[in-house]
């Protein structure tokens, strides 16, 4: 007979195998997690792993120790702090909660879904997620890991994403009222170290005799998931103009659309026709002589591929303009420039090196 899947079993795992992250209480202790640390890394590892996170989280709580720092801190500076984790509406969002806790809450995170739920940027994962972990308080967390355990342990065949509520009454069945800060923790644990979707280290999982897809059929085939539609191509073309001091010209996006607010090359719309000869010569920001380096900038978005012609040109005579933002390449890296304008940055500059005259 199969023995049933149980939070006590998971849990005694977790006392042993925790991983030991820097947003995170060791299992069975007193004092939680501050809440600030928990909503930062669950920000931050939304759509991102681990180990990516990991600097970029050690740089925010060294640079804003708690949330009214963060709150009182420039937009820009926490823009800049964010670029190359992507998904920059998170960094903006971040910031609007920051200062929505500290000005109505006065500093103190909510401890209810409901009331968490309300924050700017925070879903119902990461409502549930700071809930449980950060006050202890019984919620049901589902991101992707605790999905694919779920859909194993119960062996699920309906596909995603039309199997979540299913998995998710699942998890609920699982989720006790004792240590669901520790068990919402070790849940995905298990998903991010065992049950993985490639190569599931069945022998050693807490749950492996409970497994109903390790019984009836390769886990590897689940989480079943409905296939996508293929992401549409759109194009654009991006200017690179520098002075002859060799800076290069970037301008901030409309706060509105993708990487709203970020500082960027001077471009056309992104449309899956492509700009007319019109459409780019009136999105040049000069009206000069613009080269096409040769080469296009690719990125791909949430829901389309983008190939981004590159047009260089040495502006020798700048005029005068609020929104212009004139930076040496060398220090690039101290703007919050997405990775797409970096690599149509490094293609422009590759295409034409132009050195700072005397």
């Amino acid at each position: 007979n199969q023995p049933p899947a149980s939070a006590d079993l998971l849990l005694k795992w977790y006392d042993k195998s925790a991983r030991k992250l820097p947003w995170r209480a060791p299992p069975k202790a007193t004092n939680r997690t501050d809440p600030y640390r928990v909503w930062l890394s669950e920000i931050m590892l939304q759509q991102t792993t681990v180990a990516t996170v990991l600097p970029y989280f050690d740089k925010f709580t060294q640079r804003w120790p708690n949330v009214e720092d963060l709150a009182a801190a420039p937009l820009d500076d926490v823009l800049a702090a964010w670029a190359g984790l992507g998904y920059y509406a998170r960094a903006r969002n971040l910031h609007k909660c920051a200062k929505m806790v500290v000005e109505r809450f006065n500093g103190a995170f909510p401890d209810t879904e409901a009331a968490l739920l309300e924050l700017p940027g925070v879903g119902a994962y990461t409502a549930a997620a700071i809930a449980s972990i950060a006050h202890d308080r019984r919620a049901v967390v589902m991101d992707g890991n605790v999905e694919r355990v779920m859909a194993r342990l119960f062996h699920v065949e309906t596909p995603l994403p039309a199997a979540k509520p299913e998995l998710y009454a699942l998890a609920d069945s699982l989720t006790p009222d004792h240590r669901p800060g520790d068990y919402a923790q070790a849940v995905m644990d298990l998903g991010a170290t065992i049950c993985t979707p490639k190569t599931p280290a069945c022998g050693i999982c807490p749950w492996l005799e409970p497994c109903r897809a390790r019984r009836e059929i390769d886990p590897r085939e689940l989480p079943r998931k409905t296939p996508k539609k293929a992401k549409p191509v759109r194009f654009g073309v991006a200017y690179l103009a520098q002075d002859n001091r060799g800076r290069v010209l970037l301008r901030a996006r409309p706060e509105k659309g993708l990487l709203g607010g970020m500082l960027g090359l001077p471009g056309t719309e992104w449309s899956e026709a492509g700009p007319t000869p019109r459409d780019v010569a009136a999105a040049a920001p000069y009206q000069t002589d613009w080269t096409d380096c040769g080469a296009e900038a690719r990125h791909t978005f949430t829901h389309f591929h983008l190939r981004l012609r590159v047009l260089i040109a040495t502006i020798t005579q700048p005029a005068f303009n609020a929104e212009d933002r004139w930076v040496a390449p060398a220090d690039l890296g101290d703007h919050a420039l997405p990775t797409l304008f970096k690599k149509a940055v490094r293609l422009g500059l590759g295409a034409e090196p132009r050195l700072p005259t005397a």
